[in-house]
């Protein structure tokens, strides 16, 4: 769907056979279509509470791109890595169900060192601490356009006001499945010169693929050429905001003003509840300053964490 609208409105090691692994893919693609038809049928609440690396197209797209995501018996999803030779297993922004061994045992992974990453603080079991709690930017979205408007710093309003005055279009549309799309070769361009690191083209393009209506693309135009972007990603009732580039001419516009203040009222008004904005960056105040006159919040993470069943008994019987 695109509209115009104008401004004022791998496999685990021990799996060698080829012919095995790729059974074991078409198991795994049916189970996650499975799930995927009976939450959609019942609109279970934990949906709701998906984040973006949990969320189905994610795992999805990871296989599109030749890796081999591992689902727990609860349906949590397990990444799987080589770090010098050692494999590791990654449970990403979730918290660890309650029997987390029984379910590594019945993936074969019970005696591979774990990585947890839980979107915030919660029940963990014997651990190592990898990296403390970082901070995230999170905005409530409001069905009411008032109250949005009011959770607005008034500078930033003020800069939204001049942006919806001026000469420009919103575009809204799918992302291309295309890792040479404009959109992600600015995003590879620009990741170079600010030095971060993000998403690889290959893998935006295969969540592109599998899952064109969870992509929505934000353009600004400016007699008739395109002057700023923001992708986000649909999760549940959550939006990811995942990658944005601007120009001279978009920033004189205040044109991600713009864009983030549509985006909060499509989401909003297609029942989303939150967007996320990624992740604090005090290297970048900038950025973290737009970010929080928008109406973000600073929320804590849960923190990184190395679980290994074998520390863990080791420690039980000390």
């Amino acid at each position: 769907m695109i509209r115009d609208l104008p401004a004022n409105q791998e496999v685990p090691d021990h799996v060698r056979d080829r012919d095995t692994a790729r059974r074991l893919r078409g198991a795994f693609n049916a189970a996650l279509r499975l799930s995927a038809s009976y939450t959609a049928m019942l609109d279970v609440p934990r949906v709701a509470d998906l984040s973006l690396m949990q969320d189905p197209a994610f795992a999805r797209a990871l296989i599109r791109c030749g890796q081999n995501p591992v689902v727990l018996p609860s349906g949590m999803i397990v990444l799987q890595r080589r770090l010098w030779g050692l494999a590791l297993a990654m449970l990403p922004r979730a918290a660890p169900p309650a029997d987390l061994t029984a379910q590594l045992r019945a993936a074969g992974l019970h005696r591979t060192p774990l990585l947890l990453s839980p979107e915030t603080a919660c029940p963990l079991p014997t651990r190592l601490c990898l990296r403390r709690p970082q901070r995230l930017l999170r905005l409530c979205l409001h069905a009411e356009p008032q109250a949005q408007r009011r959770a607005l710093h008034g500078k930033w309003r003020n800069q939204l006001r001049r942006a919806e005055q001026s000469a420009i279009l919103l575009r809204i549309e799918r992302l291309p499945p295309d890792p040479d799309h404009a959109v992600l070769r600015a995003e590879a361009q620009q990741a170079r010169i600010k030095g971060y690191t993000h998403w690889p083209a290959t893998l935006t393009a295969a969540f592109a693929a599998e899952a064109p209506d969870q992509t929505h693309l934000f353009r600004v135009l400016h007699r008739g050429e395109t002057v700023a972007h923001m992708l986000f990603l649909t999760h549940g009732r959550r939006a990811t905001y995942h990658l944005g580039h601007t120009t001279p001419m978009g920033r004189q516009l205040h044109a991600h003003n713009f864009l983030l203040w549509r985006a909060m009222r499509h989401f909003a008004q297609s029942g989303h509840t939150e967007m996320e904005l990624g992740p604090a960056t005090p290297r970048a105040p900038g950025l973290d300053r737009f970010k929080t006159r928008s109406g973000a919040r600073s929320v804590p993470t849960g923190g990184t964490w190395l679980y290994w069943r074998p520390l863990d008994d080791r420690r039980s019987t000390a």
